[in-house]
């Protein structure tokens, strides 16, 4: 039985990744506000509702990769070892995205031009700011279970969710720049560790 819900979710999820490739395709080809939702189920050869029911906005066809990211730094910050802060294992999180050069991490040569498209939407810009707000409260509900409710775990998450969506948005706006990936990717190693060291300084061993 587990074997085959296994095997169903790992269809469903190859399923959604390539209905995503198929919008992301297009949008980049056209431009975000000029493709349907109609248009990417015949790209992708399904049914309009099977896109809704991967995908309940357009937005988050091109900003798939966002529920990830959230899935990500839950396990990040679940999985840390004994003694270890939360904002080291976060800390640790985007530095295995830079090594990997991960599209999350905002300097892998390319991305800036997802960035690029994002930014001349409106209705994609609103998305992104409403995923930063989704992921502190993603986070806020994990902490409050590991280290109780209260304030202390709502600032703590809001302050992650901002640093993490700064961090790449630095290396992204490099690129756009025109500087060469190698040097942003280097470069990028002291923006995580400084950005963290802020938080560090303020949040101490938070969890640890």
């Amino acid at each position: 039985m587990d074997e085959r819900l296994g095997l169903r979710e790992r269809k469903k999820r190859e399923s959604r990744r390539r209905i995503a490739d198929v919008a992301s395709g297009l949008f980049i080809e056209r431009g975000f506000d000029n493709v349907t939702i109609a248009e990417v189920a015949e790209a992708a050869n399904v049914a309009r509702m099977t896109v809704f029911n991967y995908f309940p906005r357009k937005e988050d066809l091109f900003l798939d990769r966002h529920a990830d990211l959230v899935d990500d730094l839950r396990r990040a910050i679940r999985d840390r070892e004994s003694g270890e802060s939360v904002v080291a294992a976060v800390r640790r999180y985007l530095h295995e995205l830079l090594a990997t050069q991960h599209p999350l991490s905002g300097a892998r040569e390319g991305t800036q031009h997802f960035y690029q498209i994002v930014d001349a939407s409106p209705a994609l810009v609103r998305r992104t700011l409403e995923h930063t707000r989704e992921l502190a409260d993603a986070l806020t509900e994990l902490l409050e279970t590991e280290v109780g409710p209260g304030m202390e775990a709502a600032v703590v998450a809001n302050l992650i969710a901002t640093a993490v969506t700064i961090v790449p948005r630095v290396a992204v706006d490099k690129l756009i720049a025109g500087q060469l990936g190698e040097k942003v990717r280097r470069e990028q190693v002291d923006v995580i560790d400084q950005t963290f060291d802020l938080l560090e300084g303020g949040i101490g061993q938070y969890g640890s």
